[in-house]
């Protein structure tokens, strides 16, 4: 089996430029990609924490996360090539694509989380 090749790391501007086209509520800061999420209860954020962990896991790509009782931030770099690469967008993208998933907003028979009772608020969607 052949050694893989390091990931390619990508420059500042040209982070910034993917991020404002493929993740626009996604920031570059001091050498990560970042987004922090809101939510409204510890069982909101810890349910979105603990999908962030699948997705990791099974990417095998892991995150720095920061959590407190209605919000938690996930930052991303690739810690061998010691900069963002192509891993650290797709998994943000995919993190994104399951974190603002709101079934009610679909035509299809899930219903969604009821956002209007605040008993079972969830996520705060952008």
């Amino acid at each position: 089996m052949t050694e893989k090749v390091r990931d390619h790391t990508y420059d500042d501007e040209t982070v910034e430029r993917r991020l404002a086209a493929e993740l626009p509520n996604w920031r570059l800061e001091n050498g990560w990609i970042r987004r922090k999420y809101r939510t409204n209860s510890w069982k909101g954020t810890l349910m979105a924490v603990n999908a962030v962990g699948h997705l990791a896991e099974a990417a095998w790509h892991h995150p720095d996360i920061t959590m407190s009782y209605g919000w938690f931030e996930v930052r991303l770099k690739n810690h061998a090539a010691n900069g963002i690469t192509d891993k650290d967008f797709a998994l943000a993208k995919k993190i994104e694509e399951v974190i603002q998933w709101q079934p009610g907003e679909e035509d299809g028979p899930l219903e969604g989380t009821p956002q209007k009772d605040l008993r079972f608020a969830y996520i705060k969607y952008d």
